[in-house]
């Protein structure tokens, strides 16, 4: 019994201390430093050998400005326990009072203290990192390197290198050590796609990229060629990535695992012509049947998205053969719901596409493969008018996969079949909650329907233009382009509600800009950039135009003040980072 009391009483004893010290390291946190102070004392008592509580407690006199008291802790602990690290502080409480003299003096000591004894480095380093003084961390791991050839620091000294701005030495000493140490090349690339990502990379990505061309002429190493390949991605330049992937392929046929994920991102970013190549080449180079049908589905999607009426019939009879090549298995079930879906918005034939699906019901398939052919069919009987029966299956998406991203794109769907049926106070309901959705898409999807239907519901509460807007919108989704060009141009020249008219003209902007007539795309844009410049999409007017200009008409002059009005007017646009890549390829920033 009386040993259980004792367990009892250390448990209570180590809980009670941990407590005291989550509660110092509060108030600290809150820059209460006096409370702080006077618990990190009780606790430096019970522990004196714990550094960290005189580390603490000297930050606290700092804060108060009492240095002396600080000095004296530090010097005691430093005498008492020897560690150097005190050193470094003590140099600290000294700068802090402007007194760079003695604070230099107990800096060095502590880098004479390194070169005694290299294993010091560790936590000499570290704090000075911690103090922000890279020159003196730098120094004390060099001296460390000095003293014991074995220990390695080019990844902390690479660091230290960029936080003085010598980004080519920091960028030489990161791949020396990716190359040295492959296993900790994702440490390496994350550390450099920060950089890359910073405001002004322009000279960095530069100078990465000419060390890692000059590391793949000085050496055959395949690791190089991967490297860069990496780097392109970063860049979202696919093609040049492309060309590094199939130099590698022709050294190393096992990877040609990365030559697909290439094509899947090419696809992705909507980089269609790089797309095709890498496409074409894996067409090529394989015989593996899910390989065959993935890359001949891809290229059926773009081919059906720039199909005319006209090329249906052959596109009909290359999903049929596919279909017929590779047999309707769980396997092919991306074919299957491709062919269902040209079926309903393309043939115009929604039974065919409900039949197909249907079919595809009926074999072995896994929770995430019925919600794919559910969503496929609801997304058909809403095509179909069938409102109540597409809210249904979507529902079941939504029951079956509560906390999936799959689940969460049904309860959009859930909201927009709402909104297209005019039911805008249920939709609102079910955007309010999927506005804060993990899935960013959807996300920034649902916020944007929501207050589609809010602001104009504010304006107008009988909301008759929102009804023509969602009606239209409806024809949209059932590509009946043309009469709902006719809806959206009739509802601007005979509704005058404000509110829906900025994201009226976004509408007729994109229907004209993908049928090809940019002109009157542009107008269209121009309206609401000289018109609606403080409403919300003023920033979506701002890139679609520019991407005319740059990709389309060829005219980069006009593109670049665009792309640049996005930069500096619309930091919170999510249109910012394709806006910036392509602005600094325009300035030239982006070389080859």
């Amino acid at each position: 019994m009386k040993k259980l009391f004792t367990i009892i009483a250390f448990i209570w004893s180590v809980a009670s201390f941990a407590q005291n010290e989550q509660l110092a390291n509060n108030y600290f946190e809150k820059g209460e430093f006096e409370k702080a102070l006077v618990i990190y004392e009780s606790l430096n008592d019970k522990q004196p050998g714990n550094i960290f509580f005189s580390q603490r407690m000297a930050a606290c006199y700092q804060q108060l400005q009492q240095y002396a008291k600080a000095e004296k802790l530090l010097k005691d602990k430093a005498d008492s326990t020897g560690q150097p690290l005190l050193l470094v502080e003590l140099g600290y409480n000294y700068q802090l009072q402007q007194n760079m003299a003695e604070a230099n003096k107990y800096y060095e000591q502590a880098i004479d203290a390194v070169r005694q004894n290299p294993s010091f480095v560790y936590t000499v380093a570290n704090t000075f990192e911690k103090k922000v003084l890279a020159e003196q961390a730098l120094k004390a791991y060099e001296v460390a390197k000095q003293g014991n050839p074995n220990m390695n620091f080019d990844y902390q000294i690479a660091l230290l290198q960029g936080q003085l701005g010598n980004m080519e030495l920091m960028i030489e000493s990161l791949l020396n050590y990716a190359y040295n140490n492959p296993q900790n090349l994702p440490v390496v690339q994350n550390q450099l796609a920060r950089f890359m990502n910073e405001e002004s990379p322009e000279s960095f990505n530069d100078a990465l990229r000419k060390q890692l061309l000059l590391n793949t002429q000085k050496t055959q190493d395949l690791f190089w060629n991967e490297f860069l390949s990496w780097y392109f991605v970063q860049q979202r330049d696919y093609g040049k990535a492309f060309i590094q992937e199939k130099a590698i392929y022709k050294r190393d046929p096992d990877s040609f695992i990365n030559i697909i994920s290439l094509a899947r991102l090419a696809v992705e970013e909507n980089e269609e012509e790089t797309a095709r190549e890498i496409l074409g080449f894996i067409l090529e180079n394989t015989q593996d049947p899910a390989t065959l049908m993935d890359a001949n589905a891809y290229i059926l999607k773009m081919d059906i998205a720039k199909a005319q009426e006209k090329d249906y019939a052959a596109i009909k009879q290359r999903i049929d053969a596919l279909l017929a090549q590779f047999g309707v298995t769980p396997y092919s079930l991306d074919l299957q719901i491709l062919k269902a879906d040209f079926e309903a918005f393309h043939l115009k034939d929604t039974q065919a596409g409900i039949a197909t699906l249907n079919t595809a019901l009926k074999l072995q398939l896994n929770k995430y493969q019925s919600a794919e052919v559910k969503m496929k069919l609801s997304d058909i009987l809403l095509l179909d008018e069938k409102f109540n029966q597409a809210i249904i299956y979507y529902a079941q998406i939504e029951e079956d996969l509560k906390n999936d991203p799959i689940g969460h794109e049904a309860s959009l769907k859930v909201a927009r079949s709402s909104y297209f049926k005019g039911d805008f106070d249920w939709a609102q309901k079910q955007l309010k909650v999927l506005k804060s959705s993990s899935s960013q898409l959807i996300a920034n999807d649902a916020l944007e329907l929501f207050l589609l239907i809010t602001d104009n519901t504010v304006e107008d509460s009988t909301q008759t233009a929102l009804k023509k807007f969602a009606r239209a919108d409806f024809m949209l989704y059932r590509n009946k382009k043309q009469e709902a060009l006719n809806e959206f141009k009739n509802l601007i020249a005979t509704d005058k509600t404000e509110s829906i008219q900025d994201i009226t003209r976004l509408r007729l902007g994109k229907l004209y800009e993908q049928s090809g007539q940019y002109d009157l795309a542009l107008q269209y844009y121009k309206e609401i950039i000289d018109n609606y410049a403080e409403g919300i999409y003023i920033d979506e007017a701002l890139f679609f135009s520019a991407e005319i200009y740059n990709k389309h008409l060829q005219d980069p002059e006009k593109a670049k003040p665009l792309y640049e009005k996005v930069l500096f007017e619309h930091e919170d646009s999510i249109y910012f980072v394709e806006a910036r890549r392509e602005f600094r390829q325009l300035r030239g920033d982006m070389t080859s």
